[in-house]
Order: structure tokens, then C-alpha cells, then sequence
């Protein structure tokens, strides 16, 4: 039996090895998190003022389905490749998926295609963290998933500036139920290094405000009345829009692979597909990243927290412009169109049920994203870290409803059922998400 200086004395062998490896890969992470995050908003402005780039987006995206086509390689299944790595790893993450996410995500912005930012950072840094693996792991004996698990903490930590929930989220996204805080120490190390380099960079992210609540001191007296029944049942519609999410974008991801051979011409075809829909619409607020708009009176995540800030269909709009795009082939994540679904969806809702606009908003904002990714505590903890802890319970209420009735299903189609959401799914554990 080790005694107890021994075990003191590896601890600390092991914290040290931790930080020689994971401190510089996280400050490599978090600083591309800036690059990209400064060049997205450049090219979001660009598209504002440029609004005839609309019409390039199906020749872009030809460009982009053949530069993957003929250098993507592995690179093609983003962060599946990544989670697949950390369940069995192979033959690794290939260090130029970062440049290719990065290239694709901004072109697919520059143009309007309807995507996030999350896909892009987590790939950016399960490409770097997978690099570092390859040269150092072996000289400090940190094995390879633990590196890519802190290489998503790192990417999600660093694009979204909530290091918490991005430790939790790179432990919690892999298998549905289960959670190994055996890196969590390297995860929670990752995305708080990755945050602060990315900040330090001068790059902010957008600040949100839930104000309508009363005061803290009777938020307990709050939680017994109506108002968390609304939660409930607002709750169970996140849920419920989470898998029609996830099951759009996986339909149309197979119904362009059924009618268009070539890969390269899929995202032509859905390019023209969305311009089609803008003119149908009469609207360009559904493009792009979603987050503002350039005139402030369009819909958009910020403007859903005010009572006239979205319509009764904004969310399901933004569904469909999403999953079109990334079920085409452009490139970017889902997350934040998660975030703008659930938020526009949230204001309808708090306007059906009288309910308090920017916190239902809120609520939707993290809820529809923590059922499309079945991780109620890493979005429970996102809430907190950008909205406040005043309203947790309303918050923790809502994730872990919409996660229960998402069923078992997902945006990541490498997620593993860990533990089954109830015992009528037992014959589930261990196996894929099944995105049919």
C-alpha cells in the first residue's frame, strides 16, 4: 500500500504533467477561438453591408464540398471524428481539420448559410489538442482521450467564454447518463485557459440580461406557484423541438446524399434552396450566426429577449434554414442556432402563458440546446454562467425536462446511451445514438 506522501507526491507528478501539456495547448486553442471569432464577425459585418453575397453561396459552396471532398479525408465527420477518437481511438484527428473547419465555417458565413460556432471551435481544438498528442503525450504519459476531451473543453470554453460549463460539456456530450471525471481536471483547466487567452486577445462575447424576476429573497416563495408549472410544460416543448432538430438536420444530411452523388454539388443545390426561402420570406434575419441583427429591428437571440423581439414561427424558420445548410454540407455548428430556436421559441411561449419574456427566453436558450446534445448539467451551468445564478432552479428544471423528453436522440450521432434516459430503453445502453 502507497503511503499517503507517496500518493500526495504522485498527485502532484501528475498535476504538474497535466499543466506542461495542457496550459500550452489551451493558450494555442483559445487563441484560435479569437482568430475565428474576430474573422466571423468580420464577415458577418461584410455580409450586412454586402447583401449581394447572398448570391455567391451556392458557388461557395461547390468550393467548399470539394475542397473536403478531395482533402478533407476524416476531417468530413467534425466532431464525430473526434468523439469516435475518444471512445475507440485509432488513427487520431488529422492536425488540417482545423484550417478546413475554419476556411469552411467563415465561407459559409461570409455568404448566409444558416450555422454556429461550436462545431467550428471544437473541432479547431480536437485537431491541436490530437497534434500535441502525437509529439508530447508519450514524454508525459497523459493518454489520448484525455487530450481530446480537454481539447472540446478548450474550444467550447474559449467561442461561447463559459469555462465551467465547458469542462462540464466535454465530459457530459460523450455518452448520454455517464459522466468520468477522470479528466476533469484537465478539462476544467483547458476551458479556463483557453477563455482567458481568447479574452486576452481583446475579443468579448455578447452579455445577457434576465431582469424581470423579483429579488432573490423570495425566488424560493417563486419556485412553489405557476410560474414553475409554465416552466414545466415550456420545458417539455424544448424537448420536443430538440428532436425535430436533430432529426432534420440528419434527414436532410441523407436526403442529399440520396439525390446528389457528388458531394461537392450538395451544398450547391441547398445553397440555392435557402436563397429560394429568403425570397419566399421576404427576410434575411434566419442567415448567417443569428446572434444580432444590423439594424437591431430584425429577430435575432438578443432581440428575443424583448416582448416584440420574434414572431410565433422565428424558431421554426431558423430550424429550417439550419438544417438545410448543415444537411447540405456548409459547414459551421449547430449550437447557436440552437440557442436562436430556443430563444425565439421561449418568447412565444412566455407569450401564450403571460409568462416573463426574457425569462423564457433564457430558458429556451439553454434547454433546446441541452436536449438536442443530451447535457442538462453543462447547459444548467451555462445559464448560470450567463444569465446569473438568481434563477437556477427555473434553469435546472428546464434543461433536464427538455433532456428527458428529447429521447435518445442527438445532434452528435457518435454519442453513446451510457445510461438509458428510463428503464423501458435498457436494451440501448452501449450503443450509438441512431440518428433514423
Amino acid at each position: 500500500m502507497r503511503t499517503p506522501v507517496r500518493t500526495h507526491l504522485g498527485t502532484w507528478l501528475y498535476l504538474m504533467r497535466v499543466a506542461l501539456l495542457i496550459v500550452p495547448m489551451a493558450a494555442l486553442v483559445g487563441s484560435a477561438c479569437a482568430l475565428f471569432l474576430s474573422l466571423l464577425d468580420k464577415v458577418t459585418h461584410l455580409r450586412w453591408e454586402q447583401p449581394w453575397l447572398l448570391y455567391l453561396l451556392p458557388i461557395v459552396g461547390i468550393a467548399i464540398g470539394w475542397i473536403y471532398h478531395v482533402f478533407g479525408g476524416k476531417s468530413e465527420a467534425g466532431n464525430n471524428l473526434i468523439m469516435d477518437e475518444i471512445h475507440e481511438p485509432g488513427g487520431g484527428v488529422p492536425l488540417r481539420m482545423a484550417p478546413l473547419v475554419l476556411i469552411g465555417t467563415l465561407a459559409t458565413h461570409l455568404c448566409g448559410g444558416s450555422a454556429g460556432r461550436e462545431g467550428t471551435a471544437v473541432q479547431m481544438g480536437g485537431s491541436i489538442a490530437s497534434g500535441f498528442s502525437k509529439t508530447l503525450r508519450p514524454l508525459l504519459h497523459i493518454d489520448t482521450r484525455t487530450l481530446l476531451m480537454a481539447g472540446i473543453a478548450a474550444g467550447f470554453g474559449g467561442v461561447f467564454g463559459t469555462p465551467l460549463a465547458g469542462a462540464i460539456f466535454a465530459i457530459e456530450v460523450l455518452a448520454i447518463g455517464r459522466m468520468s471525471y477522470a479528466a476533469v481536471i484537465p478539462c476544467l483547466l483547458a476551458s479556463i485557459v483557453s477563455d482567458y487567452v481568447c479574452t486576452a486577445w481583446g475579443v468579448g462575447h455578447v452579455t445577457y440580461h434576465v431582469a424581470s424576476l423579483i429579488d432573490a429573497e423570495t425566488q424560493h416563495h417563486m419556485t412553489q406557484g405557476w410560474l414553475m408549472v409554465k416552466v414545466i410544460i415550456a420545458a417539455v416543448a424544448f424537448g420536443l423541438v430538440s428532436i425535430i432538430f436533430a432529426q432534420s438536420t440528419h434527414g436532410f444530411q441523407r436526403l442529399f446524399r440520396a439525390i446528389i452523388p457528388l458531394p461537392y454539388l450538395r451544398p450547391f443545390v441547398g445553397g440555392l434552396i435557402i436563397i429560394a426561402l429568403v425570397f419566399l420570406l421576404g427576410t434575411r434575419d434566419y442567415l448567417g450566426i443569428g446572434v444580432t441583427t444590423p439594424d437591431d429591428l430584425g429577430v435575432s437571440i438578443t432581440s428575443a429577449f424583448r416582448a416584440d423581439g420574434a414572431d410565433a414561427s422565428s424558431w421554426f424558420w431558423k430550424l429550417l434554414f439550419t438544417a438545410i445548410t448543415l444537411g447540405a454540407g456548409f459547414k459551421g455548428g449547430e449550437v447557436t442556432p440552437l440557442f436562436f430556436i430556443g430563444a425565439t421559441l421561449g418568447n412565444t411561449l412566455a407569450w401564450l402563458f403571460n409568462a416573463p419574456v426574457d425569462l423564457f427566453a433564457a430558458l429556451g436558450f439553454v434547454a433546446v440546446f441541452a436536449g438536442a446534445t443530451n447535457t442538462p448539467l453543462a447547459c444548467t451551468i451555462m445559464a448560470v454562467e450567463l444569465f446569473g445564478p438568481s434563477h437556477v432552479v427555473y434553469f435546472a428544471v428546464a434543461c433536464f425536462i427538455a433532456y428527458l423528453f428529447s429521447g435518445h436522440n442527438s445532434i452528435y450521432t457518435s454519442q453513446r446511451i451510457g445510461t438509458p434516459k428510463h428503464g423501458d430503453a435498457a436494451q440501448l445502453e452501449g450503443t450509438k445514438i441512431n440518428p433514423h
